[in-house]
């Protein structure tokens, strides 16, 4: 007699992890698909990532991931997809016949909330910070058009690899340090990725243009308090990027009202 197919289970890791509204927005995917399966945040260190990803088992359907995980899972995965490779950052791992296969729905997630806000073209933006997430922003506003950015971030090979990755895409980088990254801020579109203390030292210009800031907890942020343009938050990085996630995990879509309203049942 074949053994029962176990109730599927999928998390996010991540550290820390407490704040994370991730779950939120997976069971409600499930209770919308109507899949009995399980969403849980757990807390793994960039040390412990590779362990707790080798694992897992087969009522594993998949993970996502945050910082410091993006990179530190890489060495442990079966496949990759083009976008993980190009951005050495993965935020998805989908589990199939025991293979681990790498995704990046943060590029995707970040193209379609600012397109959700009608931009659709940037010639011209700057990115805050230079790690995991800001690859994946760099690689986002090329695809909506951008031939030339502005980094602001510490020299450092974090930097470099900015320069590298916009070398592979035929996009101009100036790194600028942050003692001058208030200079950098009247850009159309600034996509902040660095910890909200750190952006929050700069200076917004008068006429400052589009604020995509990547941090959704706590919120506001410094800079989106003193930020005089448009505003988007990490939020809706998370609803889009969750989007992808579900449809990978489970092969199937639900409408984003569904996410949007798990993040405000009222």
């Amino acid at each position: 007699m074949s053994q029962p197919e176990p109730v599927r289970r999928a998390a996010v890791l991540g550290h820390p992890i407490e704040h994370s509204l991730s779950p939120a927005l997976h069971r409600a995917a499930y209770q919308e698909l109507g899949l009995p399966w399980t969403y849980e945040a757990v807390d793994v260190s960039a040390d412990g990532v590779v362990d707790f990803v080798t694992a897992c088992g087969r009522e594993w359907a998949g993970l996502s991931l945050t910082m410091p995980l993006k990179e530190a899972v890489l060495p442990v995965l079966d496949t990759r997809t083009p976008v993980v490779e190009l951005t050495q950052a993965a935020n998805t791992v989908v589990f199939d016949n025991g293979r681990k296969s790498g995704h990046n729905t943060d590029v995707s997630g970040i193209v379609a909330a600012l397109e959700d806000r009608h931009v659709v073209y940037i010639d011209s933006a700057t990115i805050l910070g230079s790690g995991a997430t800001a690859r994946s922003a760099m690689v986002a506003l090329h695809e909506l058009g951008s031939r030339e950015c502005a980094v602001v971030a510490r020299e450092g090979e974090s930097s470099q690899r900015m320069r590298d990755l916009g070398a592979l895409l035929g996009m101009a980088v100036d790194v600028v340090p942050w003692s001058q990254g208030s200079s950098v801020l009247d850009r159309p579109v600034v996509m902040n990725t660095a910890p909200a203390e750190v952006a929050g030292q700069l200076t917004p210009q008068q006429e400052a243009g589009f604020l995509f800031d990547a941090i959704y907890h706590p919120w506001p942020t410094p800079l989106a308090v003193t930020w005089t343009g448009e505003v988007l938050s990490g939020l809706d990085l998370l609803v889009h990027q969750a989007l992808g996630q579900v449809e990978l995990m489970t092969g199937a879509t639900v409408p984003i009202a569904v996410l949007r309203a798990a993040l405000d049942p009222s």
